[in-house]
């Protein structure tokens, strides 16, 4: 499975910015799609994480009400709507696989793809 994350930019605090993550090569009925963010001297944390089959969701409390996860899966697409964009949200978000359901645990996932970097301006 590749995966191609793009979206990503610079946005003033308050702004939106709308991910994607395309798949592509084999892919599994029970696959979920995560994405996950990493700023600069901190770990990689979870965002938010969608199973393909079905369609639930599970966001972190951070960005709970202001990030949408959701899918195409006619064209193997995940997005990521972000709007109210803060500050801290600056970071380098990648997009993963998990072949069997969704987690929000980054050492589960078995595909990533190349981060896109999301720089919010105060």
């Amino acid at each position: 499975v590749q995966l191609q994350a793009s979206g990503g930019g610079l946005v003033q605090a308050g702004g939106s910015l709308r991910l994607s993550c395309a798949a592509s090569g084999r892919t599994f009925s029970t696959y979920a799609v995560g994405w996950f963010r990493q700023a600069p001297g901190k770990e990689r944390e979870f965002v938010a994480a969608i199973r393909m089959s079905g369609g639930s969701t599970t966001y972190a409390d951070s960005v709970k009400g202001r990030f949408t996860i959701s899918s195409d899966n006619a064209k193997n697409t995940v997005f990521l709507q972000m709007n109210s964009l803060k500050p801290e949200d600056t970071a380098l978000y990648f997009c993963a696989v998990r072949r069997l359901g969704s987690s929000t645990r980054k050492e589960l996932y078995d595909y990533w793809g190349q981060g896109t970097l999301v720089t919010v301006s105060s």
